[in-house]
Order: structure tokens, then sequence, then C-alpha cells
């Protein structure tokens, strides 16, 4: 079975079990943090019944990446590594996952990819391999790199990002941006692509370090705090799904404040879907709002970046 067929098979599979909508908000409560597996669990078992077993649901919603692999880690068209940098600022020293095409010669402009709240998992690990395959260098950190990096599954992830000083993790990608935008193999024009977590950070980048970053797509990521936003200076695509109140909450004070101080940016709004639209290894995947997305980022970053 090819990749292509088997990511098709795991969406057929999750669109035949009826999630209702709650479903999906405590998902986002669990994977946030805001209540335990158990909570969780058991308001799952609560809306159980006939049309869909607590089983279904629960399976649905967990991340399958063994079937939502896009681009292989061995594609004949990308070469992929670990490279580690220094952060002085953060831990001291960071790693991440440094993908590039083979099939381009001389420099490139670079991607920074930034993961969930849970770590450098293998979905985040294939988005950096897509960007490589669209023809720029990518590079994915681990924020839990100091422990040991991602431990296996999300759950533990979690946790563990969690026990993290977040003014670190921050310079840790601080650190890691400054890393890819100055390394020998780049052009020098740095973009950066994150989900949830990840999204915030590149809103954070975008004004903590307005000179470095000079394109960022924050997937349904919070704002950088009120007081930094006026030193954006990158332009932004922001994409944020319907369903997604916690994220959606902060957008008209976020977009006020875009518009007050001339930031360049644009927002899609990708109706009925839920956060984590683009991660294809669960439920909340929407296929073609995902490539769509995709396709506006991929199109964004060779206007910005090339």
């Amino acid at each position: 079975m090819t990749k292509s067929t088997q990511l098709k098979s795991v969406t057929e599979e999750q669109s035949t079990v009826q999630i209702p909508q709650e479903a999906f908000d405590w998902y986002d409560e669990y994977a946030h943090g805001d209540i335990d597996r158990r909570t969780f669990l058991r308001r799952l078992a609560g809306i159980a019944g006939a049309g869909v077993t607590l089983a279904a649901m629960s399976t649905a919603l967990t991340p399958n990446y063994a079937l939502a692999e896009q681009v292989s880690f061995n594609d004949d068209d990308i070469t992929a590594t670990y490279e580690k940098f220094s952060s002085p600022d953060g831990h001291g020293e960071g790693q991440g996952y440094f993908v590039t095409p083979k099939t381009v010669t001389g420099k490139l402009p670079v991607v920074l990819v930034i993961h969930e709240n849970r770590g450098l998992n293998p979905y985040i690990k294939d988005v950096a391999r897509r960007l490589a395959k669209a023809g720029f260098i990518a590079f994915a950190p681990d924020a839990l790199y100091p422990l040991g990096g991602y431990p296996g599954n999300d759950d533990e992830g979690k946790v563990m990002q969690k026990s993290l000083d977040k003014e670190k993790i921050e310079q840790d990608f601080i650190a890691a941006a400054n890393f890819l935008k100055t390394h020998p193999s780049s052009t020098g024009k740095l973009g950066a692509v994150g989900f949830c977590f990840g999204g915030y950070i590149v809103n954070m980048l975008a004004a903590k370090v307005p000179d470095v970053l000079d394109a960022g797509v924050p997937f349904y990521g919070t704002p950088a705090s009120a007081e930094l936003r006026k030193n954006i200076k990158a332009p932004l695509v922001i994409q944020l799904a319907e369903l997604d109140k916690r994220v959606n909450a902060f957008w008209p004070e976020y977009e006020a404040d875009l518009k007050k101080y001339g930031v360049d940016y644009e927002m899609f709004m990708y109706e009925k879907a839920n956060h984590g639209f683009h991660n294809d290894s669960t439920a909340r995947y929407v296929p073609t709002m995902a490539e769509l997305a995709w396709k506006r980022s991929i199109d964004f970053f060779n206007a910005q970046l090339t």
C-alpha cells in the first residue's frame, strides 16, 4: 500500500466515526492540559451510545502517526539529518530535524517548523519533509531535547513540555531561528510555520525578533503579548479554524493591533473546522481545508522568501 493510499484509508476510517462536536472540544481541553485524561474519557463515556462507542471516539481522536505520513523519511528527493544549535539564553543547547532538498544546489530559503505542546512528533517531522519537497530547507527543533527528546507518545510529551520553563523554551526557538537564518546553506530569508503552541511561537518570533523573521504562518496559535505587537514587521498568513473557540477568542484584539501597527497580514478562517485540522493523524483532520491551507502557506513562502 502506498503512503497516499494509507493516508486516504485512515481518513476514510476516521470519517465513518460520527463524533459529536463536544468531543472535539473536550479533546482540545485535554490536549492543552485544561482537563486530565480521566475526565476526558469520562465525558466521552457520557455521550457514547449505539451510534458511536467510547473506544471508537477515543481511537479517532488519538493520533495515529504510523498511517499519516505523506513524505517518507527516506524519500529520494530529500536528505534528513539532525543538527544541534547553541542556546545560551535557553537550555544551553538545542537540537532539531534538518531537512534539505537533494535536487537543488546552492543556498536556499529556510523555514523553521514549530511543533505543538508535546515535542517533535512524527507529524511535525513530516511537515518539515513536505517543505523540503517544496524546495525549502526546513528545520524542526524539539523543545524536549533538554529532557532527552520526544518520548514517542504525545501524552508523555505534553507532560514533559509543561515541566519546562516557558521563557527558556521561547529562547530556544529564538536561538533556532537565528541558527537557521545564518546557516551556511541559507539565503538569509527565514520563514516560520507552527501549529497550536507552535503558532504562538511564530507570533512570538514576529514580535520579539522582528529583524530575524521574514514571513510567518501561525496555524491556530495565540498572539504574542499586547505590548510586543507593535514590533511586528514580517508579513503573516494566519490560519484559524471556525470551531476553535479558545484560540479565536483572541483574534479580534489581535487583528485590531495588526491593523493599528500596519502589519501586512491575511487571515483565513476555515469553515466548520476544528483546532488541529491540518494534523492528518486524527479525526480533526479536514483534507480539503488542510491542503488549501498548506497551498496558501507554500505560495506565501515562495512569494516572501524566494
